[in-house]
């Protein structure tokens, strides 16, 4: 039985080598591509390898309803 899963993920622009980072929340699990939406497609196939094997009732859960809220925060330090 096939099912569709939802996970938060986030996505940060690669400073050094180019392109963006994506991760999805909770899982650990990364990927990246040089525009959004390749770093959001390689984190999909990453996800589905990733849980690939998992055995059967360990399943994993995600969460549609809850909702996301990401942002940045400026943070002052002393010198």
């Amino acid at each position: 039985m096939e099912r569709t899963l939802r996970f938060a993920a986030t996505l940060t622009p690669d400073t050094e080598v180019g392109g963006y980072v994506a991760e999805a929340v909770g899982v650990g699990v990364v990927s990246q591509g040089e525009t959004v939406e390749e770093a959001v497609a390689n984190l999909r196939e990453a996800l589905e390898l990733y849980f690939e094997d998992e055995p059967a009732g360990q399943e994993p859960v995600d969460n549609p309803a809850a909702p996301v809220l990401l942002t940045s925060v400026d943070v002052r330090l002393s010198a």
